[in-house]
């Protein structure tokens, strides 16, 4: 159902439900939870997020979902939209690879990570008010901060699909490769991160994710206390000591 492998302190994790469309249950849910729980366990400096088949996950699972109601629906939506929030503010940087197609909560999953590329085969959509409905893991609340008010608009209102060039237009995704590239893009781009300070990333991720809710100001004093803490710090003597020497730093 969820596969994953550590290799070079980047971890793989593949949604594996083609015969769903990588559809997420509340089991799939769950597995994800384990999964993550068992990748903060260990050495992971990245993670990699992707799907099996023809899609990245074609959002919540509809024949789970149909018969729910009130609270039902609540508790559902509550249990995504943690699990996504946990992964968002995790100290480790994540990186969504959309193999295909990405509906509902397949983009409000993206989302939640930090970068996002396309293969040029992947399509998205919120299709949720098509079936009557409403996004319920985050989307309304995250895309518009993304991707401005009038393009949110645009996706949530009409539940058109919308193709990866359009993605990036937008701004939903960083970059769009030939589905023959997509993996090997994605690991460059996850080794360009593990090579750098894991304290450092990590700080630096912090100050991005706690300063968008505060005024300018208060992120501009947020990001001051947090840098001055990293003065001092081996990653910080062993990345400056290697600048001054001309050579590649050596970060634990």
């Amino acid at each position: 159902m969820i596969d994953f492998k550590i290799e070079e302190r980047i971890a793989t994790v593949i949604f594996n439900r083609p015969e769903a469309m990588n559809a997420l249950n509340s089991e799939m849910l769950e597995a994800l939870e384990e999964v993550v729980d068992r990748i903060e366990r260990e050495d992971v400096r990245a993670i990699i997020f992707t799907g099996a088949g023809k899609a990245f996950i074609a959002g919540a699972d509809t024949k789970e979902m149909e018969n729910l109601r009130g609270m039902e629906v609540a508790k559902f939506s509550k249990k995504g939209q943690d699990l996504f929030r946990r992964i968002e503010t995790m100290s480790i940087p994540t990186i969504a690879v959309i193999n295909g197609y990405a509906f509902g909560g397949g983009v409000e999953f993206a989302l939640a990570c930090d970068i996002r590329i396309a293969s040029e085969k992947a399509k998205m959509a919120f299709p949720e008010v098509s079936l009557g409905i409403t996004p319920g893991f985050s989307g309304t609340q995250r895309l518009p901060r993304l991707i401005g008010r009038m393009n949110a608009m645009y996706m949530l209102l009409t539940g058109d699909t919308i193709d990866a060039h359009k993605a990036k237009e937008f701004g939903l995704v960083l970059e769009v490769a030939a589905p023959e590239d997509l993996m090997d893009r994605a690991m460059a781009l996850a080794k360009s991160i593990v090579k750098n300070s894991k304290t450092a990333v990590a700080m630096a991720k912090e100050m991005v994710d706690r300063g968008l809710d505060m005024t300018l100001d208060g992120g501009i004093a947020l990001e001051n206390a947090m840098n001055a803490t990293i003065f001092g710090t081996p990653d910080q003597i062993e990345g400056m000591a290697a600048f001054r020497e001309k050579r590649s730093a050596r970060f634990e």
